[in-house]
């Protein structure tokens, strides 16, 4: 199996704007492909913005809205799957949701963010249920998870158990918590032994400053690409070859020994 190309939109887009970063995303998409990206990932949000207070419940969209429609649009027409952050309307709840999209428009997976961060969050967002969600792409398994669920060392060693090799993770990380993007990440990915693509926001929006510093951490715990702190597209690859031997080089999976870890699973 080939590496896959995978591009990293580090941008805060227009917030308030679906028209305004869906095209943003369809001039990310087009620079990704022609640079042979096969997969862009935008950071947690990219819709409709992160700050948007009670715009959220006004702009969210089911899964399979028109902007989901939009998005397989630009994903057809570019060649490339695109993983996108969005407020998603399920009945009477809003979830902060990322969906995957192939390349040939089809959707392939959606997630809700677990583990809600601050009281924004918790004021305009249901908390979702699935821990690991996962899809196939180009021969590796994606799996989807949303910004402060990273942060959850359980919630990782649970995609890596289910076979996870290159896990996406839109983030709105801010200041002054940049030691996420520049530490955990790499370690992350390296004790599950596995590929972490991690897209942050930038610049000030509302009360928040988004610090940047997206990365693309290889299961040797090295940043293969970072972004600086201003809007950027960067790219680097995960290859399946160089995973499967840091897996045998790396048996942190066949070494564990669940039955000591009870307790942490214990309210």
């Amino acid at each position: 199996m080939s590496p896959l190309r995978t591009a990293l939109l580090q941008s805060s887009g227009r917030p308030g704007s679906v028209a305004a970063n869906l095209k943003v995303l369809d001039e990310a998409a087009e620079r990704a492909a022609a640079a042979g990206a096969r997969l862009l990932v935008t950071p947690e949000m990219f819709l409709t913005g992160y700050a948007i207070g009670d715009d959220v419940p006004r702009l969210a969209e089911p899964a399979d809205g028109d902007a989901a429609d939009a998005v397989a649009d630009i994903a057809v027409r570019h060649g490339l799957a695109v993983a996108y952050g969005y407020p998603e309307r399920a009945d009477a709840d809003v979830f902060n949701s990322v969906q995957l999209i192939g390349a040939d428009g089809a959707r392939l997976a959606n997630y809700r963010k677990t583990h809600l961060f601050g009281c924004f969050e918790r004021d305009h967002f249901t908390s979702g249920e699935q821990a690991v969600v996962q899809a196939d792409l180009d021969g590796l398994r994606i799996g989807l998870m949303i910004c402060y669920d990273v942060e959850f060392p359980e919630n990782v060693r649970a995609h890596a158990l289910a076979g996870t090799d290159l896990l996406l993770v839109p983030t709105a990380q801010m200041h002054p918590f940049q030691f996420v993007a520049e530490s955990v990440v790499p370690v992350r990915a390296f004790e599950n032994q596995m590929y972490v693509a991690y897209v942050n926001r930038v610049g000030p929006e509302g009360e928040f400053e988004f610090v940047g510093l997206s990365t693309l951490a290889g299961p040797d715990g090295i940043a293969r690409t970072r972004a600086g702190r201003g809007e950027d597209l960067v790219l680097a690859d995960a290859d399946p070859a160089f995973l499967a031997a840091s897996r045998e080089a790396n048996p942190y999976l066949s070494d564990r020994r669940p039955g000591l870890y009870g307790p942490l699973v214990q309210a």
